[in-house]
């Protein structure tokens, strides 16, 4: 994870925007200048704009749109998104949309992000949500992302999840199929990520485990 632009893109519901916020803040915490886009124009529920009080005491830059968190959805993204390819002193974490359409608007930074080769783009599977429920379902929501913003994916972080319903079993029931995933597609899994009070009982079962504290409008 040392590259200087970490992208999360997932289908909704995915938990990419917790994983975002979470590795964010932990690059800042081992000292790294670090900000965070949001560049869903899908207005979905969960938006990292959730975070920004907590983002804000950590240093944290927040680019997002000015109508998030509000009822208004217009595909509407600031100039400041193009500090991702203009400053390379920092570090970004990039939150795209939760289909093809939420991808497009990753596409207009596309040309420099692969030109510099400083990235990962990283697909968030959970295998619980209802149009994603096994590998042959996510490869296909994958393919039109990656056709959408012009961008391979280079690894996955498997999150599976019920959100507070979430049990251990509940998790580590779908690892299979998060392996099974990376074989199909050839992709390292880069972590397994659960909900944070749920990691003690999982840290000695499930490699590579981070532990997510989730954003405060899950509760």
């Amino acid at each position: 994870m040392d590259k200087r632009i970490l992208i999360l893109a997932g289908h909704y519901g995915s938990g990419k925007t917790n994983i975002a916020v979470n590795l964010a803040m932990n690059l800042r915490r081992e000292g790294r200048r670090v900000a965070i886009a949001d560049l869903d124009i899908v207005n979905p529920y969960f938006r990292t704009k959730d975070s920004l009080a907590e983002l804000e005491e950590m240093g944290i830059p927040l680019i997002s749109s000015e109508y998030a968190n509000t009822n208004v959805d217009l595909p509407a993204l600031p100039a400041a998104m193009y500090s991702v390819v203009d400053d390379r002193n920092s570090s970004f974490v990039l939150d795209i949309g939760g289909d093809d359409r939420g991808a497009l608007a990753l596409g207009r930074l596309a040309p420099r992000i692969l030109e510099e080769n400083s990235y990962e783009m990283i697909l968030v599977a959970n295998f619980c949500r209802p149009l994603t429920r096994n590998p042959d379902s996510l490869v296909e929501v994958m393919r039109e992302m990656e056709a959408a913003c012009g961008i391979p994916f280079t690894a996955v972080a498997h999150n599976s999840n019920l959100g507070e319903a979430t049990t251990p079993s509940d998790v580590l029931s779908a690892v299979a199929k998060a392996e099974e995933f990376s074989r199909l597609v050839g992709l390292p899994i880069v972590f397994h990520s659960v909900r944070a009070d749920l990691y003690p009982a999982l840290k000695d079962e499930i490699p590579n485990l981070f532990p997510l504290n989730l954003q405060k409008k899950y509760y």
